[in-house]
């Protein structure tokens, strides 16, 4: 992804990190996340975001705990920076995240003022620093399998953004933007190459678009 000035650098990342458990909602380096913020616990995490580094660890959940009042959580997550926020008259917080780097949960901390801690590992994914260079091995076929997949399934999808955007970056907000099933979200989180992960998420439209004819062919 390309540098954007007041992003870490991958040797300033931080040896903690306040994590947001939240299913379905999943950022990737480069890719903004829109967020509304309104219980007190993540309320808490946002302001202590803001007097530090602006740093804040997206994670899923696993989908079998998700009624727990505390939720085991998956291993890998991405860490994204608060680039905007604003404060609403009802006592929320309406920010964008814009990820930076994805990050493996080693070990729970304590936690602060409500809300969860981990201690991050970032060495697997400082690739996540140079996906822009990263290149699809066939471009056209992949897009046509997400033109099959928009159609069938009533996705938006800017076109002449879609033109000027680079492999990687493509790729990226696919991960985040698709209505994929959590677990499948996860897994292309996990996925290091761009390659693989473009391959998986490929096959996955793929799957989604012959499962939509297919219903189809069974109302007529």
């Amino acid at each position: 992804m390309p540098r954007i000035p007041f992003m870490p650098k991958f040797t300033d990342l931080p040896e903690e990190l306040p994590i947001f458990p939240l299913p379905g909602a999943v950022v990737m380096p480069g890719v903004q996340l829109p967020l509304n913020i309104f219980e007190p616990r993540y309320l808490n995490m946002v302001s202590d975001a803001l007097a530090r580094d602006h740093l804040i660890g997206m994670i899923q959940p696993l989908t079998d705990t998700v009624l727990d009042e505390v939720p085991q959580i998956h291993r890998i997550g991405c860490a994204g920076r608060i680039t905007s926020y604003s404060e609403t008259t009802d006592d929320r917080i309406v920010l964008v995240l814009t990820g930076v780097c994805r990050f493996e949960a080693r070990e729970e901390l304590a936690g602060r003022r409500g809300y969860r801690r981990v201690r991050p590992g970032w060495e697997r994914f400082a690739g996540d620093y140079h996906e822009d260079e990263a290149k699809l091995a066939n471009r056209d076929s992949f897009l046509g399998s997400l033109r099959a997949y928009a159609t069938l399934r009533g996705v938006e999808v800017p076109w002449d953004d879609v033109k000027q955007m680079r492999d990687g970056e493509l790729v990226n907000l696919l991960c985040a933007h698709l209505p994929l099933e959590p677990d499948d979200k996860q897994a292309l989180i996990e996925t290091l190459d761009l390659g693989e992960r473009a391959k998986l998420m490929r096959g996955l439209m793929d799957m989604s678009s012959a499962s939509s004819v297919q219903t189809a062919e069974h109302r007529h």
